[in-house]
């Protein structure tokens, strides 16, 4: 007897590539002797969830999903619960949100991987769905898949080419006790460490190769996940590592995006040493660390950058300057989703290679927004480079991708380049956190684009965490170190 239509089948949730590589999973985690396979989401900060399940237990999750609780995304980044989930509505407005309920979480075959550092454990993320099989309006990864769409229907694909940086530390001591043990809504003390090269040797050699053994079991690790690895070096701060990885599709970068995290901090972590993707730490010395996002947009049939020049001088097509307009009319509210946490804002100062308002330059790294290639240059793009790492990726790419549609909707144009853009006359990006929000609480483009149910929950669950922040400070009397609270360090250092 044929086996019934199983929850995937008959909500047609897959392609006919996705359920062609569903068929062969099985035979794959058979043959490679698999014992669990952790099926990944990301929580609305962008940090990864998971839950191990058996070969056998997998193979059900192909056909018919399986349960995953909704509380990930009703949970701040301490696990305090942010929303009202045992009243009607789960204080979410929704009724599908009462009582705290599963959903069904549907993995997508071809994120699927072995993990090169856990023996015998497979990795694969994939998209929540309610019961009736409707898509879960708070899933991040969903939010950005609707907004490539809407290229997809003009003929275009977004191309991103990720550049970030992020620090190395040496754990001292990793016993954990009450002061580094967490409670509900109140992070412990990250676990002490101590740098592992002296820094401010920009690109030096000699800090490169203090790191290098753990360096190279990172490369061999991205490369056995078929993440495109193009180069890593040493940045400003003590132990800072900067890694950029070749351009690729938008989802497929935010993909990609998610497993480097996660692969880098459990990697380092079994070698004894702490990654952090923590903007700013509370640690004298240590610079803000960046993520520069390269973007250009290409025709979907034929994959040529619709952002070139064929030839002249300018450096930027029509097209590619009706983007370029729309991410510097929207960056202030955009800054929420590329800065989603207290700390990020810590960056945006004059001088000091971050920026501090919305203005573009060609080849000018104190920008927001750099223009690089221009007429026969098939790498022409624009370097975005007002993000923390701890950002969200489909949050943050979603964010380009409508800023960008408008300003192609409206033929918006950037104006000059600015040659000095720290002092030239544009919109200053927000002070902090709290600005930001209010910004994209007013902000209609991104409520067109990602729903005002996904906004106004947005907006909530940062909320609390800028409550908190602020309660936090009103009792605490200590010097900030770096010029970075002790509750930043605690909510964040360990966290990302």
């Amino acid at each position: 007897m044929a086996r019934a239509a199983g929850f995937i089948e008959r909500h047609a949730l897959w392609t006919d590539d996705q359920a062609r590589r569903a068929g062969e999973l099985p035979r794959l985690i058979e043959a490679e002797k698999l014992d669990l396979i952790r099926i990944a989401w990301t929580d609305t900060h962008g940090a990864v969830r998971a839950k191990a399940l058996t070969p056998s237990a997998f193979a059900a999750a192909l056909h018919d999903g399986h349960n995953i609780n909704v509380a990930t995304t009703t949970l701040d980044a301490s696990g305090g619960r942010v929303f009202a989930s045992f009243t009607r509505g789960g204080g979410m407005g929704l009724d599908e949100m009462t009582g705290s309920p599963n959903l069904v979480h549907v993995p997508d075959p071809s994120s699927f991987r072995i993990l090169p550092w856990a023996p015998g454990v497979g990795w694969v993320l994939g998209d929540s769905y309610f019961r009736d099989g409707r898509p879960f309006p708070f899933s991040t990864r969903a939010v950005l898949k609707r907004q490539t769409e809407r290229l997809d229907d003009r003929g275009l694909r977004l191309i991103v080419g990720i550049e970030v940086e992020w620090y190395l530390a040496r754990v001292l001591d990793d016993v954990l006790g009450d002061r580094e043990t967490a409670r509900q809504g109140r992070p412990g003390r990250p676990i002490p460490t101590a740098p592992i090269e002296p820094g401010f040797s920009y690109h030096g050699e000699s800090g490169l190769d203090l790191m290098q053994p753990v360096l190279s079991e990172l490369a061999r690790a991205y490369g056995a996940l078929g993440l495109d690895l193009r180069s890593i070096e040493n940045e400003f701060g003590p132990g800072q590592v900067e890694c950029t990885f070749a351009p690729a599709d938008a989802l497929a970068a935010a993909d990609g995006y998610v497993l480097f995290r996660s692969a880098t901090r459990q990697i380092c972590r079994r070698h004894g040493l702490l990654a952090s993707f923590m903007c700013r730490p509370a640690i004298e010395g240590f610079y803000a660390s960046g993520w520069h996002l390269h973007q250009s947009l290409v025709d979907a049939r034929t994959g040529r950058n619709l952002f070139m020049p064929e030839k002249g001088e300018a450096r930027l097509t029509a097209l590619g300057r009706s983007c370029l307009a729309g991410l510097l009319a929207h960056a202030a509210p955009a800054a929420a989703f590329a800065a989603p946490t207290v700390n990020g804002y810590r960056r945006f100062r004059a001088n000091s290679l971050a920026p501090d308002r919305a203005g573009w330059g060609h080849d000018h790294r104190g920008a927001m927004l750099r223009v690089l290639g221009g007429a026969g240059d098939p790498a022409t793009r624009l370097e975005n480079r007002v993000a923390e790492p701890a950002a969200n990726p489909y949050l943050f790419i979603a964010s380009q991708i409508a800023a960008a549609l408008d300003g192609i909707v409206r033929g918006l144009d950037p104006g000059p380049p600015d040659d000095e853009p720290y002092t030239a006359d544009r919109r200053m990006l927000p002070a902090g956190l709290p600005a930001a929000i209010a910004l994209l609480a007013g902000e209609s483009v991104f409520r067109e684009a990602f729903g005002g149910l996904f906004v106004d929950y947005f907006i909530r669950l940062k909320q609390a965490e800028i409550d908190r922040f602020r309660q936090a400070c009103a009792a605490d009397d200590s010097t900030p170190v770096n010029g970075v609270t002790q509750w930043e360090q605690n909510e964040y250092f360990d966290f990302f």
